[in-house]
């Protein structure tokens, strides 16, 4: 997939989102039923659901194909309440202990409505999936992760780490494609597949820049460019936006999510805000804005064999929680962050990824690690003396790491930069071992429909995925956005051919 003829504006130079009056439009170059903005999982999800329903559907997509965010991801999918795969490999799950769970992780401040219903339908949505053609193994990855550099698919998604474990029995939920790492291409390819094969057509190079509407306020077109030529869209029932975040607009950022203002974006390039911006010049409301999901830059599966401090040298979280959550802790600490080890645990580490690169710094003593970390003398050194006192009666009663990874660390020490890794990944000098993406979004009901700021729903108009506020409050979880965006694209997808 190209991206040659993606015309992405920076901040600085956008176009205009204002909706154009139907009145003024002279004529239309194409006319359809349902539009979808956007090529990515929850689009393709939309696009089945409402070419399925009978619609004649376009897709449009600012890029050379489809893919989007979803086909650069792990391809993880949230799903349980007593999925097929889980049932395999032995585990009894339910919709209230997903739901308690989620409402937990992905709390404060969940959508309720919206996470309820998801959590009491995802066993029909895992069996959509397979339907679409996504594959599913029946097997569990038994480390803590990102993804799973295995064919497994399912993996544990921070179930089994306190306080979780003393809220909702601990199940894994993370199902995934057999791809060894990354697995949202195959994810991404299968959904894109069956949208075309249901009927739905795709316009490509093409990136939409306005709503039409008539004199009722009712959404009823779009306006969009193609290679620099406008194209004008007569849509028939309704527009469903899903255009992603707004990760890649920095004006955006800095205006409603400033935890991730200098920070690394995960995208695939495109997340600029555009399809929120158009609704908003509506009347559009919007929700959770500031709620971010972060990424440090480290290895889950040597963060748990050690631990995770901040600048002062100070543990501030237990380090078997799913990996988003310690990185979302780690906004709010002084930077930059470390994993220590030692080296029996780096070992252990290395031996289950033999691609691991050696650690960036490494001392006799924890006093040479202080100085070569510019941690405060003595800091450190108090934090792994409290660790080993605890460590060695199997506890860890101040943040309540799981015991399967409590022991003592002895000399010689070491320690990971998540810098290092984030400059490589990013290509950038400034890296600070952290990226994100946003979560906040269009306000929209369970189907979908975008929310006027008076409450009604605006004609014509809906959305899904990370341009709308889904069911996440304040934490995120992976799978979550896949599982989400293509749950509610569905039900969109639905409601807009109706």
């Amino acid at each position: 997939m190209t991206n040659d003829h993606a015309e992405i504006p920076s901040s600085g130079s956008r176009s205009s989102v204002e909706p154009v009056l139907l009145s003024s439009v002279e004529r239309f170059d194409h006319e359809t039923d349902v539009l979808v903005i956007g090529f990515g999982g929850a689009g393709a999800a939309a696009a089945y659901e409402a070419a399925a329903a009978g619609a004649d559907v376009l897709v449009l997509e600012r890029f050379s194909g489809p893919g989007g965010s979803t086909a650069q991801s792990g391809g993880e999918v949230y799903l349980g309440g007593g999925t097929r795969v889980q049932k395999a490999c032995g585990f009894d799950d339910t919709p209230e202990d997903m739901y308690a769970y989620l409402h937990a992780a992905l709390g404060p401040h969940v959508d309720e409505e919206k996470l309820r219903l998801y959590c009491e339908e995802s066993v029909e949505h895992f069996e959509w999936f397979r339907a679409r053609g996504v594959p599913f193994q029946e097997s569990l990855y038994e480390e803590p992760g990102w993804m799973a550099p295995t064919k497994d698919g399912l993996m544990w998604l921070g179930e089994n780490a306190w306080p979780y474990n003393t809220l909702a029995r601990p199940i894994p939920r993370g199902h995934r494609p057999p791809v060894e790492g990354f697995a949202g291409g195959l994810l991404m390819e299968r959904l894109a597949a069956a949208a075309v094969e249901a009927g739905a057509r795709a316009h490509t190079d093409t990136r939409a820049s306005a709503l039409v509407v008539d004199a009722s306020g009712r959404v009823v077109g779009v306006v969009a460019r193609r290679f620099g030529e406008e194209v004008r869209y007569r849509v028939r029932k309704a527009v469903v936006l899903t255009t992603g975040g707004f990760v890649d607009d920095e004006e955006m950022v800095v205006d409603h999510a400033p935890l991730l203002i200098g920070h690394g974006k995960v995208s695939d390039g495109g997340d600029d805000g555009s399809g929120i911006r158009m609704a908003c010049a509506l009347g559009a409301a919007t929700r959770r804005m500031a709620a971010v999901e972060a990424a440090l830059i480290v290895m889950p599966e040597a963060a748990c064999r050690g631990m995770l401090v901040n600048a002062l040298g100070q543990r501030f979280i237990n380090e078997d929680v799913y990996p988003g959550l310690f990185s979302h802790a780690a906004l709010h600490q002084p930077s930059p962050w470390w994993v220590i080890l030692d080296e029996e645990g780096f070992a252990a580490y290395s031996e289950r990824n033999p691609t691991a690169m050696p650690p960036d710094h490494v001392a006799e003593t924890l006093t040479e690690l202080e100085a070569e970390l510019g941690i405060p003398t003595g800091a450190l050194e108090t934090t792994v003396a409290t660790y080993n006192r605890h460590a060695a009666l199997g506890e860890d009663p101040l943040f309540h790491k799981n015991r399967k990874w409590l022991r003592e660390l002895k000399a010689p020490f070491a320690a990971i930069d998540p810098r290092i890794l984030a400059r490589l990944a990013e290509n950038r000098r400034e890296a600070t071992g952290i990226s994100g993406f946003t979560l906040g979004g269009l306000h929209t009901t369970v189907d979908g429909e975008v929310l006027h700021t008076t409450g009604r729903p605006i004609p014509g108009l809906y959305a899904a995925g990370r341009a709308s506020s889904g069911m996440h409050g304040e934490g995120y979880v992976s799978g979550t956005s896949i599982g989400d965006g293509t749950f509610f694209g569905r039900r969109a997808g639905r409601a807009a051919a109706r």
